[in-house]
């Protein structure tokens, strides 16, 4: 099993970053608003949640630390 270490911003980031992408996901399947803020809303949450996948991945991979042996 890898060992991943993250300082506490950094751990942060990274729920936000999946927090924000499952709201959105979750406004634009759901019928609670109407259609417009909905749409809006969720893009807006998806797009976020897209936009910083790659610097959330980035920082969790560097972070792992080597396989004990």
């Amino acid at each position: 099993m890898k060992k991943i270490v993250l300082s506490l911003p950094t751990f942060g980031f990274v729920v936000v970053t999946r927090a924000a992408l499952a709201a959105g996901i979750g406004l634009l399947l759901s019928r609670k608003l109407s259609d417009a803020h909905r749409k809006a809303i969720g893009a807006t949450l998806v797009s976020i949640g897209v936009a910083t996948t790659v610097p959330a991945a980035l920082a969790v991979f560097r972070r792992k630390e080597p396989a004990a042996a």
